[in-house]
């Protein structure tokens, strides 16, 4: 489908994590089908396979495939858990940037970077803390540009930093993020900054 054929050529890119032999799906293929499943509303493996089996027909014909099933749960599994995770945000970055290109205009561009907490993401077996992701939301196209997990040690200020400094934002662009940004020194860690901020509170109201 001519809709997809850039973005399975970008997909493509992405290092298959199965050895050479074996490979009865194509990973583009698997990989583009696994997100509209989840566009869709899949959560789970089985749901990917669901979504695929119920539209395995429509998807043949549409992207020249001869499948006669869906992948098992566990082949999708297995390719998914083995993906790198940095390749595969290299590949949405760069679909992302040619969506970017296409859509935005001269003297429009607007970025806005926010960090949220990902639903279900806590892991108290593995004593893992709760992911939190910075994004940078294109606001006059609409479209995420990119996004950066935070490390629990770490803070939204530097990786704002970082994330602006690999997109190669214009300078023209407007770029509004949270107050939490709003600091003389970018790197003071998110409690010295709130310390700070209440010594000041302090030394006004005596004044």
């Amino acid at each position: 489908m001519a809709a997809f054929s850039s973005l399975l050529d970008i997909l493509a890119e992405v290092p298959d994590p199965r050895r050479a032999e074996g490979k009865l799906y194509k990973l583009p293929q698997v990989l583009l089908f696994s997100i509209l499943a989840i566009i869709s509303g899949c959560n789970s493996y089985r749901g990917i396979v669901t979504f695929i089996d119920v539209h395995r027909r429509r998807l043949n014909r549409s992207f020249g495939l001869k499948w006669r099933r869906a992948p098992s749960h566990t082949a999708i599994r297995y390719i998914l858990q083995g993906l790198d995770p940095g390749a595969v945000e290299a590949a949405f970055r760069r679909h992302a940037a040619l969506l970017q290109a296409a859509r935005t205009k001269p003297g429009t561009a607007s970025i806005a970077l926010d960090g949220k907490t990902l639903r279900g993401s806590f892991d108290r077996f593995h004593d893992r803390a709760a992911a939190h992701v910075l994004s940078a939301f294109a606001t006059d196209t609409k479209l995420v540009l990119a996004h950066v997990e935070i490390g629990e040690k770490s803070s939204e200020i530097p990786a704002a930093q970082a994330l602006l400094a690999e997109l190669g934002i214009a300078k023209d662009t407007l770029v509004t993020l949270d107050a939490l940004h709003c600091q003389k020194k970018p790197s003071t860690s998110p409690k010295r900054a709130t310390s700070a901020s209440s010594s000041r509170s302090r030394t006004i109201n005596r004044r």
